[in-house]
C-alpha cells in the first residue's frame, strides 16, 4: 500500500484559514474536498492518505473524521485538540467515539505561529501531551528550526510517545539551508521515538524554480539523521499546488528517496506510515 503522508482538505467559503490571508496564496484560496483529491490519488499510484489539520478548532477535526468515516482511501486524520484544556482527555474520549473516530490517529497544533519559540514546554501543554499520548495518539511537530530546541526536550521527556516531524522541519530550501536546521534535525532525530515526514518541501524552494536535484541535499540529510525507518512520504496537498502538480511533486520526492536507494523509497512511501501511526494492516 502506496500512503501519502500528509494532505489536506479546506473551504475557505464556510471557514477562517488566518495562515491564507497574504496575496502569494490566492492560488489556493478555493475549496479542496475528497472528490479534488481521490482522482489524483488514483493517478499517481497512491493507494490511501492522511489528512491533517488546517485550522485550530475542534468542528474541523470531527469533519475530517467524518470524512474518514465516509472515504475509505482517508485511512487516518492527524486533528487538533486544545492541549491546554483540563477536560481533554474527555474530548479525545468523544472524538474516538465518533463517526470515524477510530481513524484519529494523530494531534497537531501550529506551534511554529506561536510568540513563544518554547511554547510546547509549557505545563499545561505537557499536561496535553500527556493525555494524547495515554490515548495512544500521535504528537506531529509542525515547527522550524527556531522551535526546535522545544521539541527535541519534548521528544525526551515522552520517550515512551511517538511524534512525527512534519515537512522535515520547513528547510530555508530558498535560501540555501542553514547549519542551524541541518544540526536541529540531526538532534531531534537522535531520539529514536521521532518519525520525519519528506513534505512541504518544493513550497520551501523557489517555488518556480525548483527540481527533484535542488531538493536532494535536504531529503538526503533528513535520511541520513532519521534512517530508513522513518521516513514519510507526503504531497502536502494542496498546498505543494502553489509549486506544482501533485504528480510532480510525487515524481520529484520519489526521485530523491529512490537515489538513497529502493528500500528507502519503499519504506518511505507506506510501511512507515503503517508503523508510526499504528493504521491498520492493508
Amino acid at each position: 500500500m502506496i500512503i501519502d503522508g500528509h494532505q489536506h482538505f479546506w473551504d475557505p467559503s464556510r471557514a477562517d484559514y488566518p495562515w491564507m490571508d497574504t496575496p502569494e496564496l490566492t492560488p489556493i484560496r478555493r475549496a479542496f474536498a475528497p472528490a479534488d483529491l481521490a482522482p489524483l490519488l488514483k493517478a499517481n499510484g497512491v493507494d490511501a492518505s492522511i489528512v491533517v489539520q488546517c485550522r485550530s478548532t475542534l468542528e474541523e477535526t470531527e469533519e475530517f473524521l467524518r470524512i474518514g468515516h465516509e472515504n475509505p482511501f482517508v485511512v487516518g486524520v492527524v486533528g487538533w485538540v486544545d492541549l491546554t484544556d483540563a477536560s481533554l482527555g474527555d474530548t479525545l474520549d468523544r472524538l474516538r467515539a465518533s463517526p470515524g473516530g477510530d481513524k484519529l490517529v494523530g494531534i497537531r497544533h501550529q506551534v511554529h505561529d506561536e510568540a513563544d519559540p518554547d511554547w510546547l514546554l509549557r505545563e499545561d501543554v505537557q499536561r496535553g501531551l500527556t493525555s494524547v499520548f495515554a490515548h495512544d495518539i500521535v504528537y506531529d511537530f509542525l515547527v522550524r528550526a527556531r522551535e526546535l530546541p522545544a521539541a527535541i526536550a519534548t521528544a525526551q521527556a515522552f520517550p515512551q510517545a511517538r511524534f512525527v516531524l512534519d515537512h522535515a522541519a520547513k528547510p530555508p530550501i530558498a535560501a540555501g539551508g542553514s547549519a542551524e536546521w541541518a544540526d536541529r534535525i540531526a538532534a531531534l532525530a537522535a531520539c529514536g521515538n521521532v518519525w520525519c515526514k519528506i513534505s512541504g518541501l518544493a513550497t520551501e524552494a523557489v517555488w518556480n524554480d525548483w527540481n527533484a536535484e535542488r531538493l536532494l541535499p535536504f531529503v538526503e540529510h533528513a535520511a541520513n539523521c532519521f534512517g530508513e525507518d522513518r521516513l514519510i512520504f507526503g504531497s502536502d496537498w494542496p498546498v505543494c499546488l502553489l509549486a506544482g502538480s501533485y504528480g510532480e511533486i510525487k515524481d520529484a520526492l520519489e526521485a530523491c528517496l529512490a537515489k538513497l536507494g529502493a528500500q528507502v523509497r519503499d519504506k518511505a512511501f507506506g510501511v512507515n506510515a503503517k508503523v508510526a501511526y499504528r493504521l491498520p494492516a492493508g
